[in-house]
């Protein structure tokens, strides 16, 4: 078998573990709603949506944080949301200063306020930095959320609302979770318009 054989298999390979993982987004209907029931409490109480990640899961807080305050599909006024990854003087200075495990806590104990939505973004689970900004999360007394994959990890046992997406590929869980925040932003973009209505 050629290269260019390999590689045009290696892209089907991939696009049927995208399918197969994806025959199943079914499952994870009822904690999706749930997600949104509690992103709607929030912005209704004057609270932020708060997200957080490693690697790609940082890339895709942002990117979902970005949705929130400018829009996804309808024209409406900005959402209060943040992304915990992006200021890169807090997060060099904690990490040099402290330790990279607390870099999202203390962001979380500086920013977050009961009312807050806090999300964390973890394939494994296991990312104690994601772990322990729950935890402050939860003793603020905020929602949390964590978007997981695997088995859940630790962290299924910290957030009170943990999606855990059963597959075993850190790429097709990513892409479940950003299906879920997609569809959250979806998903509140047509509630404001009813509420506008």
């Amino acid at each position: 078998m050629s290269v260019n054989d390999q590689i045009a298999n290696s892209y089907l390979d991939s696009l049927n573990r995208h399918m197969a993982l994806f025959s199943k987004m079914a499952d994870y209907h009822d904690e999706s709603v749930e997600l949104l029931r509690q992103c709607q409490k929030t912005l209704q109480a004057g609270g932020k949506v708060i997200w957080f990640g490693n690697g790609g899961s940082a890339a895709d807080a942002q990117h979902l944080a970005a949705e929130f305050v400018v829009r996804y599909k309808l024209e409406r006024g900005p959402l209060a949301s943040i992304a915990l990854t992006t200021d890169t003087s807090i997060l060099t200075a904690h990490s040099n200063d402290y330790h990279f495990n607390t870099v999202f806590e203390r962001q979380v104990q500086a920013l977050c306020k009961p009312e807050d939505l806090v999300i964390g973004l973890t394939t494994s689970g296991t990312s104690e930095n994601i772990n322990l900004a729950l935890a402050a999360a939860n003793e603020i007394g905020a929602y949390t959320v964590a978007l997981t994959g695997r088995t859940g990890g630790v962290v299924k046992d910290i957030a009170k609302l943990p999606i855990i997406i059963n597959f075993d590929e850190t790429a097709r869980i990513q892409e479940a979770h950003m299906f879920i925040g997609h569809w959250l932003c979806e998903a509140v973009d047509l509630l404001i318009a009813e509420q506008n209505k």
